[in-house]
Order: structure tokens, then sequence, then C-alpha cells
């Protein structure tokens, strides 16, 4: 009997029917609709990390190690899945009887053993949640994996953030690096930066606002990163434009900052994502006390839907561990509840599909040079995370935004009672 055969009664049990996609199994055999997309289970290790890792994390486990393959299209797989899944195709799942049929099955096609070893880089953070050692080992495990490969990624600036495109996607002459700089001067423009201003920024990355707002608008710029790899680019970064005397780089926590109003506009790009719910408080606590009366925020920042969970099992297994996201309207109140007013809002959500939509072009078109760098198990990861990421933000699971705050003036001292 093929593997098919075994496995097409335990496939419709589990889904409430055929499965979306078309399933190709290692031994040739085959189940699911003849025209769709085939995914192909090359080992009958697949099935084993899913009898270990049910769901989203069994499977991505097992496109990382290459016991699951795509023909095609990745996104589209993805999205013709979760399609099924919206679609409310009643689910019954295994009763108990099921239970012990559904594991002889499993055992006849040799898919019962020990768990397979984990692919790839999982990230296996110690310690209390958001302490300052864990964060940096949680953002040194993403940020850290190597300038080399960012560079070959991102457009020149390294902006690692959703761009702004003012031109369609594929418009000639218009780039990625094109809609970071116009990302940059929309931020700049936003802050109202004039020179000489003292701006602070939280998160830095790889320094593309600071390097944009120091060269071009002469802020006096002081950079915030926990990943080491950053803060050494920034800094040969800044000298080589010879703008050392312009940029600090600090190499520290965010909540190590001190000096209360010492800035006249803040900027946060994507960096308030690694801030848990219980710390976020003391995050917008930090807005306020760093600017002076009447500076401006500017802080860019993914939102979930209200019923999207933001994150999830791969996410925060291989990508970015701890990370909260909270829908747009809590953010606004944190903001607020710390004492700032919010100026304006603007949604970068369809933006940032088609910013994902070029690294992934990128990715695909320097395949070989990228897993020289990482590794073929990383570049895979970075391969779902992206085909994902993208998705989500296409179909609205995921926003983000630019919103704009300010400390307010005090009221003028009264010269007097009324008349």
């Amino acid at each position: 009997m093929t593997a098919a055969r075994r496995l097409a009664p335990l496939v419709d049990r589990l889904l409430g029917g055929p499965p979306p996609l078309r399933l190709r199994l290692w031994d040739g055999s085959a189940l699911g609709p003849a025209d769709a997309q085939t995914v192909t289970l090359t080992s009958r290790r697949a099935l084993r990390r899913l009898l270990w890792q049910p769901g989203e994390l069994g499977v991505a486990q097992a496109y990382i190690s290459g016991d699951l393959e795509v023909e095609g299209d990745l996104a589209q797989a993805l999205r013709t899945a979760w399609a099924a899944g919206r679609a409310g195709t009643p689910r019954p799942g295994l009763r108990p009887g099921d239970r012990a049929r559904a594991l002889a099955t499993l055992a006849r096609l040799g898919a019962v053993g020990p768990p397979p070893r984990a692919p790839g880089r999982p990230a296996r953070p110690r310690g209390r949640r958001h302490s300052r050692a864990r964060d940096t080992a949680v953002i040194s495990h993403h940020y850290d994996l190597s300038n080399a490969f960012y560079a070959l990624l991102l457009d020149p600036s390294m902006a690692y953030s959703c761009a702004l495109w003012t031109k369609p996607p594929g418009t000639p002459g218009h780039t990625l690096g094109d809609a970071q700089h116009d990302k940059l001067e929309a931020i700049c423009r936003k802050l109202e930066l004039t020179p000489g201003a003292r701006l602070l920024d939280i998160g830095c990355g790889w320094g593309s606002l600071t390097l944009h707002a120091a060269a071009h608008h002469g802020a006096r710029v002081t950079a915030v990163t926990l990943a080491g790899q950053q803060a050494a680019h920034v800094r040969r970064a800044a000298l080589d434009r010879g703008l050392g005397e312009r940029v600090e780089v600090r190499h520290q926590h965010y909540r190590e900052l001190a000096g209360p109003g010492e800035y006249d506009v803040v900027a946060s790009v994507e960096m308030g994502e690694h801030v848990g719910d219980a710390s976020y408080p003391h995050f917008a606590a930090l807005f306020h006390d760093r600017l002076r009366p009447g500076g401006r925020l500017l802080l860019q920042q993914m939102a979930r839907g209200r019923h999207a969970p933001g994150g999830g099992p791969f996410i925060e297994t291989y990508i970015a561990p701890d990370m909260t996201m909270r829908p747009l309207g809590d953010t606004l109140n944190l903001l607020e509840s710390a004492g700032l007013e919010t100026l304006t809002v603007e949604s970068l959500r369809a933006d940032y599909a088609h910013t994902v939509d070029a690294w992934r072009a990128t990715l695909e078109a320097e395949w070989d040079r990228f897993v020289a760098l990482v590794g073929r198990e990383t570049a895979r990861v970075w391969r779902l995370y992206l085909a994902g990421g993208g998705l989500a933000f296409e179909e609205r699971r995921k926003g983000v935004h630019q919103i704009l705050a300010e400390r307010p003036t005090p009221p003028a001292a009264s010269g007097g009672g009324a008349r």
C-alpha cells in the first residue's frame, strides 16, 4: 500500500476533508487536488516532526530542514493554506480511538521515533522575560546574524524597516533605496528637524535614520542599539562620512538612557515590537521624559489586528523571541497615558507588503550568496519568514504606523485672577 493511501484517512479526519494543496510523499504517491500547488514530503522525518511539534512550528521546521519542499511560490502556498483555514471547514480532530489508529498508521509509515534535531538557529532565551540580559540575547540572536547578510538583503542605507513607496513598485528607476530615502525624509519632515537639533534614535539599527538626519538635516544624533554589530557599523559609517562630531553611538539598553529633557526630538523605528506589554508603560514614559517640552516623537511600529496573534511559534522560535505586537489603539492609549499628545497617525501597511516583496526578490536573486553567508537552513528560515510576513501585511493581519506625538508645553503662568 502506498504512503498516500495509508495517510489519506488520517488527513481527512484532521482537516475535515482533502488538503487544499497537492501532497506528494517520499514514495512518489500523492493525495489532494491534482490541479493544486504541490507540497512534497521528501522524508518520513517530516511526519515525525509534526508528531512531536503539531501545528505551525512542526511544519516550519520540516520546511527549514528540507523534509518538506514547496513547488512554485512559497507565499502562494501559504496563501492557499490560510484561505482554506479561514473558510471554516469543520475540523473534528482526533477522538481517543482515532489517536491510537493514527499512531499505528504513522508507525507503519516509519514516522515514529525520537524527536528530530531542531534545524537552523532556534533561539533559546533564558532568564526573566525582558530583563536586560535576556533582551540583549534576543536582540543579538536576530540582528547580529551577520552585517554582510543584511547588507546583501537591504538597500544601501541598510534600513531594516518599512519603506514609503511614493511611486508604484516597479516604476522604472524607482528602487527600494529610493523608497527608503523617501521614508527617512518623511520622518525628518514630521519631526521638523533643523540644523543642530538634538535627536535621540532608540533602536537605531544600522543607522539609516541616524546618518540621514545628521548628513542631510544637520542634526546631532544619539543612536542607541543593543546589537553589537549594529553599533560597530554605525560608528564606522559615521566616521567614514565625516559625521563623527554629530553622531554618538551607544551600545546599551534603552532603559539605561539618562538625562531627562535632553532632546528636541526622539525617533524609534520598529523597535517598540521588542518591548513587552509589562515594559511598555516605562518605554512610553521614557519618550516623554527624554523630550523637552514641545519636543516631538516619531514612532514607527508594527501592530496586529484586534483578533490576530501578531507573532506565532515560528517567529518566536527563529526570528524575534519575546516580540509583542498590540492593536494600534492600545499603543496610542499608552503614549497618551505617559503624557504625550498624538498629532498624526499614518498607516504604511500596504507599503510594508511592497517592502517585503523587494526583500524577497533580493533573497531569491542572490540565493547562493545568502546560503554561503549563513547556511542553507538559515536561508530557508528567512525565505519562510519573508513569505509569511509579507502575506500578513497583504491580508491585514498586521499593520505598521507612523505615530507623530508631542510632549505638551506647560500652560503659561497666569498673570492674575479672572476679571
